[in-house]
């Protein structure tokens, strides 16, 4: 009960629903029991004006009262529906009850008009008349038979109120929640949507109940998306910044190193070098993923698979014969994807980079591309640790990086193949190279094709 309560007040469809219904049923039942009444009334009118019909038909045509004692009963007629007439004060000396077809025992003192009487234990329902020639008549009908045809005729009257009540109860329930569809659909359409799509909602289709929250929203999403835009923009301008110092400090570093020195300092310029060398590629890989981030015009060509991956490992190769690594393509199929080739140039060569590195000396890396159902499926296996599961959904996090990998990074390679993937349409899964060891990593970029791409989602 108070879960309901609680999803009644948090709920404005239940409350409009529950409230119409409850309208609609008090209207309802207020209507029946009105109209009820009033058809029950008037077919007991109509009735009484039968008795007063049939009482001027007797006096007009000078028919002549049932005498005492005569037995007018017929085999097919219903006791209960007959309609008596007598001379007022004839049914005191009959000797047949009024079961068997005889007179009512009306008592002579009856002033005219209608008169309810109980005779013998049942109800009748008596007209008394004088007629012109000063002779009294009684004019009755028993009425429980008035009564029950008053009622069946009630009931008929009430039936349609029974039959359309729950119908409309229905009908209302529905039109509630269709005229709340439109911001469920709003709902789920802002829920879908990725951190990086921070384009305005379109108001256009909504109520106008609901358009100055979503033009609320809109002006949110515009300052969220210049916030974005603006810490991009530091970060692209002070990594940008910063290389021209590291690149001087590289090139005294190089000039140094030509100088007579001792082994010790040797040493430490050689680690210097190393950081200056870190720092370096960070701020590259800074560049990289403001680049990724920031939203870029649609590509207009499609870019082959084999020729993104001959061109990486080119530029690879001499990190993986370092590391004493096979590195391959596997197969010959092709693919030709809807994007830009800088972004897929940066996607795979960040994927292939991180498997290099992360692979043991004399392990494995394997390079493939297969199609399937308009989508092209780009794997990378590598012999290394692999990640665990646990660990896949914070891998993609800016600068977070593996506990125990033992290796050097700035953490961003991942997350620029994210924002690359995000940005085209494509879908990254993570998986082992060994099910059965799990060991290893595979990474899978699933990428729709041309005649099945999806919209390049808005920066």
């Amino acid at each position: 009960m108070d879960g309901f309560k609680r999803r009644l007040n948090e709920s404005i469809q239940i409350k409009l629903s529950l409230t119409l219904s409850l309208v609609i049923l008090i209207v309802a039942v207020a209507a029946g029991v009105f109209s009820f009444l009033s058809a029950f009334d008037e077919a007991h009118g109509l009735q009484d004006d039968v008795l007063r019909q049939v009482a001027q038909l007797t006096e007009r045509q000078h028919l002549s009262p049932i005498l005492p004692g005569a037995d007018v009963r017929r085999e097919d007629s219903n006791e209960e529906s007959r309609v008596i007439v007598q001379r007022l004060g004839d049914g005191n000396s009959s000797m047949v009850s009024v079961d068997n077809g005889g007179l009512l025992p009306l008592p002579t003192t009856l002033t005219d008009g209608l008169h309810t009487l109980d005779v013998n234990g049942e109800t009748f329902r008596v007209l008394v008349s004088t007629t012109a020639a000063g002779e009294r008549i009684a004019v009755a009908q028993e009425s429980g038979f008035r009564n029950e045809i008053a009622r069946d005729g009630a009931l008929r009257t009430v039936m349609p109120f029974l039959i359309l009540v729950p119908v409309l109860l229905l009908i209302v329930a529905d039109m509630v929640r269709k005229m709340f569809r439109p911001i469920a659909v709003l709902s789920r359409e802002i829920d879908q949507r990725s951190e990086q799509e921070l384009h305005p909602i379109e108001d256009s289709h909504l109520p106008a109940e609901v358009r100055p929250f979503v033009v609320a929203i809109n002006r949110l999403l515009a300052r969220v998306s210049t916030s974005m835009d603006s810490q991009r923009r530091f970060v692209a301008d002070a990594a940008h910044e910063l290389r021209s110092p590291l690149t001087a400090l590289s090139l005294q570093a190089e000039r140094l190193a030509e100088a007579d020195m001792s082994s010790q300092a040797r040493e430490r310029l050689t680690a210097l070098r190393r950081g200056i060398e870190r720092g370096r590629s960070l701020l590259d890989q800074l560049l990289a993923l403001a680049r990724a981030q920031s939203a870029s015009e649609s590509p207009n060509s499609l870019v082959s698979i084999q020729s993104i991956y001959r061109r990486v490992l080119e530029d690879l190769m001499p990190l993986a014969e370092a590391r004493r690594i096979d590195i391959g393509v596997e197969g010959v199929q092709d693919a030709e994807v809807w994007c830009s080739e800088l972004d897929m140039m940066a996607l795979v060569r960040n994927l292939v980079d991180n498997a290099i590195r992360y692979t043991p000396h004399d392990g494995r890396v394997d390079l493939s591309v297969a199609t399937a159902e308009g989508r092209a499926t780009l794997r990378i296996r590598d012999s290394g640790p692999g990640i665990q599961v646990s660990e896949r959904e914070r891998v993609f996090d800016p600068f977070y990086r593996s506990l125990g990998s033992g290796q050097v990074g700035s953490g961003l390679g991942l997350s620029i193949v994210k924002a690359i993937s995000d940005r085209i349409g494509a879908e990254i899964r993570l998986g082992f190279s060994d099910e059965t060891l799990r060991s290893g990593l595979c990474v899978c970029v699933i990428v729709p094709l041309n005649e099945g791409r999806a919209t390049p989602k808005p920066g």
